[in-house]
């Protein structure tokens, strides 16, 4: 009901100014930390090792994680912040304002372990029961409306979001889902890695059901029966669902049908009950995202024994609910899906939990009170300033490109040209005036923001879309082109050190959040989202000269990243990752070109151009775990920092003048990769 598992954006080199050496010392005035680097490594060789390799060795992974970089440090300096405002929001007093107590109130709860453990699983009971009660189609249908108006995500997803050939007005969607392991080919893989894993799972269903049926007074004597009916449910369901790299198409999501002719692919689930019972308006049409996945969700529902079903489900609400239950639960939970999963070693402080649990559940009230203590309109302004400096790079990238025709370049411009943004915070801050937060009701109070959220959602079905909505909190330390809105978001949570800094000179800033804002600009017209106008919409505006040159653009930067390997004997996937590198390749060209407007002179040893790069890389300083590392070459579009940083600067033919680097040195590509 409550755990979100989303495993749900050149040419020739010229030899240029010389490197000039120095003492690592200070973190130097220009922004440059020089404590970071490793100046015995030739920025040549491995540029990440030079910009990042004292970091790494300074910076281990603190037990508590199982990736440790520049992003991470600026999330717990953020949620050092929230904390602050949040224990001082939970002392109980007459000042308080009605956001205050709300989210003090709410973090109290979290706090309260005591109160969680005397309650036990009293506050799952009543879902268990109406599972153990399910004896008809229709029941299922009801009972599945509960699960998923809950948050428990079992058997298929439900959700809404912009119609794709239609972005002003909203759709719901049927999608695949209903697993437990974080991707499809955790089931499906038969490498010795992939084997031992699905055995671990297996063990984490059997240890997980049989705290409940210690906690319910009974028997675990038929625990493996039921693990093996969760396991072949589930594996039947990934074998069904579309691999990552497809799904990265839009056109393979997008199916737009009545509920009758979902229906006839679904004929033994009741979906007509499943809408009826959600209590949505009436719905004349949805997305059917996955329609081969609803197919074979009806052939396992009609081959499934009720009593396999229900095992299933009542295993879907524990997964969801760990971290709300007792300390029994919560540490099973940690143990195989952080410890054995990723490789971290210790749970968090029940404080860090408890702050990332209040933002999920009431994310705009915290932000409300996040930005008065936290930021500026002196960095809202800048990044305004940085966002129109790099789209006009990026117009001057699509008028300049040999490889357009005019025709598609005028569509081009025209998208660039809508592109909105949004710096900070919401204009308008979410009401949660209706959700109700009792200081002594931990699980109640998140399940009533789940619930508002739910529905919140379900009411703007066929709606027009409200293009100001957010769809990240404002501690948040990340930032998101949206396709069907076309706009780059921009969290106050990412608009701090290392990003951007006030005190730091420009071109570390341009390396930094200004590489960021390219990255997310150039997102629209990435593999993904190429295939969207600039009114949102999913339409093929290319002609088919350019689309073809595009994907061989893209297929160079595929195949490069293909060749990267995080750990002994995992290769990224660079079909999965394609949108993200194209993206970190455009962008950090983009930041750099708007950079080479406003040059000033060297300080630290350092040129701006140099300064720019340093600064692009140390955003990217990281540690990981093996085992975080395997999991994210599996399931996250994203490239590790090392590559997020080589890969991008071995096509630059800049890079290669700043540090006087030569052709056949390992930072300069031989066939340099370029989209845009």
């Amino acid at each position: 009901m409550y755990k979100l598992r989303c495993f749900y954006v050149a040419a020739a080199l010229v030899i240029g100014a010389p490197l000039l050496s120095y003492a690592a010392g200070p973190a130097s005035s220009s922004g440059v930390d020089l404590k970071a680097m490793d100046t015995t490594v030739s920025p040549c060789q491995n540029f990440y090792q030079y910009a990042c390799a004292t970091w790494r060795k300074n910076n281990p992974i603190p037990s508590d994680q199982s990736r440790w970089g520049r992003f991470d440090q600026l999330r717990e300096n953020n949620l050092a912040i929230e904390r602050e405002i949040l224990e001082k929001a939970a002392k109980p007093g007459a000042n308080r304002t009605a956001i205050e107590q709300k989210i003090g109130d709410y973090y109290a709860a979290c706090m309260d372990e005591p109160a969680i453990e005397a309650k036990g699983i009293q506050p799952i009971a009543p879902v268990l029961r109406e599972i153990d009660a399910i004896a008809s189609n229709q029941d299922l249908a009801k009972v599945i409306v509960r699960l998923h108006n809950a948050g428990v995500r079992a058997l298929f997803n439900f959700y809404v979001r912009p119609d794709a050939k239609n972005a002003s007005q909203e759709i719901a969607s049927v999608d695949q889902g209903g697993l437990g392991l974080p991707d499809r080919d955790y089931y499906l893989k038969s490498d010795a890695k992939s084997v031992e894993l699905r055995q671990q799972y297996e063990e984490h269903i059997r240890a997980m059901l049989g705290l409940l049926a210690k906690a319910q007074g009974a028997g675990a004597a038929d625990a493996g029966a039921k693990t093996h009916a969760v396991m072949t449910l589930e594996t039947a369901l990934a074998k069904a669902s579309m691999d990552r790299v497809a799904r990265r198409n839009p056109d393979n999501t997008y199916h737009k049908m009545t509920v009758g002719e979902l229906a006839l692919l679904t004929p033994d689930f009741d979906w007509k009950r499943y809408i009826t019972t959600v209590g949505i308006p009436q719905v004349e049409s949805l997305n059917v995202a996955a329609p081969d996945f609803v197919k074979t969700l009806n052939t396992t529902l009609r081959d499934t024994s009720l009593a396999d079903i229900k095992t299933y489900l009542t295993w879907h609400v524990l997964l969801s609910n760990a971290q709300l239950l007792p300390r029994a639960f919560q540490t099973e939970d940690f143990r195989f899906f952080e410890h054995v999963l990723r490789g971290t070693e210790a749970i968090a402080p029940r404080w860090k939990r408890c702050v990332r649990s209040a933002d999920r559940a009431l994310g705009e009230a915290l932000g409300q009170e996040f930005v008065k203590v936290a930021f500026s309109g002196a960095s809202q302004e800048k990044a305004l300033a940085l966002v129109g400096q790099i789209k006009t790079e990026m117009r001057k990238d699509i008028e300049g490109a040999a490889w357009m025709t005019p025709a598609t370049k005028q569509q081009a411009l025209g998208k660039l040209r809508a592109v909105t943004n949004k710096i900070g915070y919401p204009e308008k801050w979410r009401d949660y005036s209706s959700v109700r937060i009792v200081r002594d009701d931990y699980f109640g109070n998140a399940m009533r923001a789940q619930e508002f959220e739910i529905h919140r959602n379900f009411n703007k079905i066929g709606k027009p879309v409200d293009k100001s909505e957010w769809g990240m909190t404002p501690p948040t330390v990340n930032a998101y082109y949206s396709p069907p809105m076309n706009n780059i978001n921009f969290p106050a949570g990412i608009l701090q050190p290392p990003f951007y800094s006030v005190k730091a000179a420009d071109a570390v800033n341009y390396g930094g959040i200004g590489a960021v804002i390219g990255h997310e600009l150039t997102h629209g017209f990435d593999d993904q989202g190429r295939r969207f106008d600039g009114d949102g919409n999913l339409r093929d505006w290319w002609t088919a000269e350019d689309a073809n040159a595009f994907e061989s653009r893209a297929d160079c930067i595929a195949s490069e990243y293909s060749n990267f390997s995080p750990v002994p004997g995992v290769r990224l996937n660079g079909k999965l990752t394609l949108g993200e590198n194209a993206a970190d390749n455009g962008g950090v060209r983009l930041a750099y070109l708007a950079l080479m407007d406003s040059l000033a002179g060297q300080t630290d040893g350092f040129t701006p151009q140099q300064q720019f790069f340093v600064g692009y890389a140390q955003i990217w300083c990281q540690n990981s775990t093996e085992q975080s590392a395997r999991v994210r070459a599996a399931t996250d579009p994203h490239s590790p920092g090392e590559f997020r940083v080589n890969g991008v600067l071995q096509n630059m033919p800049e890079f290669g003048e700043a540090f006087s680097c030569r052709l056949g040195e390992p930072m300069v590509a031989a066939q340099p990769c370029r989209v845009w």
